[in-house]
């Protein structure tokens, strides 16, 4: 059934943070690539877009290989109403970018998004720079193309250097081969897949476990004794709450399976606040990984 909530305009539009040219642009182009991509200054903009009907999906990056985990989003998660409905991976081919009149000697100091700088740092450190930290990749790229500042150089994607007119000084600058970036697809409606033999599916949920001793490995024994895969668990803290401790789960297993419900069954015994973000299939990249 469609959202009724959506505007025509919203029926294929995917919103992702950051300027034109940031990987997160690149991964809505390459899963979506027939749709528009809408770029907002936050990820928070991004979702929210989605939750008022003005984009269809919000494409959102949630952990790398080498920088871990995107900690922003998981307190975003709290907050939205949104369902996971795809993970996308994609692969990032970090580019040591400066405008065409700097050679790589006269670099001092290399600006870009935190995440970026740490995935790049020995690389960094090898030519003796100092980082620089920016609000996004494309958007480092964009500010070296309006405003030159003597030995600055930054680390974005090989299509800002295009869309911004800016030469690439060295490719494949991050540190780690197979460096790669894991993306979450969020909608207002969920879209379930229907369960069928010989799929591996993945379901993402969150709870928060009661105060009371050894909660965390009761609230998750269920999964162990049903035989389901855990792929991530992540926990924070709620409100500064030093007594409280969410988590954000993902499992290999799809929501309707036996297994899972009695999972999910025995998890409400020691748990409050479970939420099941959504089924999806699981990636290919990830698939080709096991």
């Amino acid at each position: 059934m469609p959202d009724q909530h959506l505007t025509l305009d919203a029926m294929k539009v995917v919103a992702y943070q950051g300027e034109p040219g940031a990987y997160s642009h690149l991964a809505c182009k390459h899963t979506f690539p027939d749709w528009n991509s809408v770029h907002c200054a936050t990820f928070v903009d991004a979702l929210n877009m989605v939750e008022k009907g003005d984009a269809y999906y919000a494409m959102i990056p949630v952990e790398n290989s080498t920088a871990g985990r995107v900690e922003e989003i998981y307190r975003e998660l709290k907050r939205t109403q949104l369902y996971v409905v795809k993970e996308h991976f994609e692969p990032v081919n970090h580019c040591l970018i400066a405008p065409h009149s700097m050679t790589i000697d006269q670099i001092t100091r290399i600006g870009s998004h935190p995440q970026a700088l740490a995935q790049c740092d020995s690389n960094i450190k090898a030519l003796g720079a100092k980082n620089q930290a920016m609000y996004d990749t494309a958007g480092a790229a964009k500010h070296i193309a309006e405003f030159e500042e003597p030995g600055l150089a930054v680390i974005s994607s090989e299509l800002a250097a295009e869309l911004y007119g800016l030469k690439v000084l060295k490719n494949h600058f991050n540190d780690s081969v197979g460096n790669t970036t894991r993306f979450l697809v969020f909608a207002r409606q969920q879209k379930m897949p229907v369960m069928e033999e010989g799929q591996t599916y993945i379901t993402s949920f969150m709870f928060r476990v009661r105060n009371i001793p050894a909660a965390l490995y009761k609230a998750m024994g269920g999964f162990a004794t049903q035989g389901i895969n855990m792929l991530k668990l992540e926990s924070y803290m709620v409100n500064g709450n030093f007594t409280a401790t969410q988590f954000y789960v993902d499992v290999e297993a799809h929501f309707q399976s036996a297994a899972m419900q009695a999972a999910l069954e025995e998890l409400s015994f020691f748990s409050e606040d479970v939420r099941v973000l959504g089924t999806y299939l699981a990636d290919e990249y990830r698939l080709k990984s096991l």
